[in-house]
């Protein structure tokens, strides 16, 4: 199980928009390495993440979701492997079976890279996330002391 600690952001009805607390890369480098240089090209985008919730939330509340990870397994080799395979598997036709020339050849391959990520496309817009709250954190309050106590 993955964990990980959002923060609500805005709430519109009982979708509450998560959004995650921005990590550093790193801190050993003084932003000399390759994520860090990384980061400030593309900058950091917060993206809000929505979820439906039967219970009222308020705007600030931190909210810990767990995700099952086995699921992101299947995922990442569909998304990467189907367009390599695809890719490799037309190239062979158009080499072995074929006899094309090395021109068409690279363009069966891309054509099969291209029917490859069209099926790992499809594939994944059909897995499941199971997403489960884990805890809602109530809001804290500021504590403010008063002179004489």
């Amino acid at each position: 199980m993955i964990e990980q600690t959002l923060s609500v952001a805005k709430i519109r009805g009982t979708t509450a928009y998560l959004q995650a607390e921005p990590k550093p890369a790193c801190e050993g480098c003084n932003g000399k390495c390759g994520s860090q240089i990384f980061s400030r090209l593309f900058g950091t985008h917060k993206k809000l993440f929505p979820i439906d919730l039967s219970e009222p939330v308020q705007v600030g509340q931190k909210i810990k979701l767990s995700l099952d990870d086995s699921q992101l397994v299947n995922h990442g080799a569909w998304v990467y492997m189907a367009p390599l395979m695809g890719a490799f598997t037309m190239m062979f036709i158009g080499a072995l079976l074929l006899n094309l020339s090395e021109p068409l050849q690279i363009l069966f391959a891309l054509m099969g890279g291209v029917l490859g990520f069209l099926v790992a496309r499809y594939r994944v817009s059909r897995i499941k996330h199971q997403l489960k709250v884990v805890k809602i954190y109530p809001i804290s309050f500021s504590v403010k002391q008063i002179d004489g106590d």
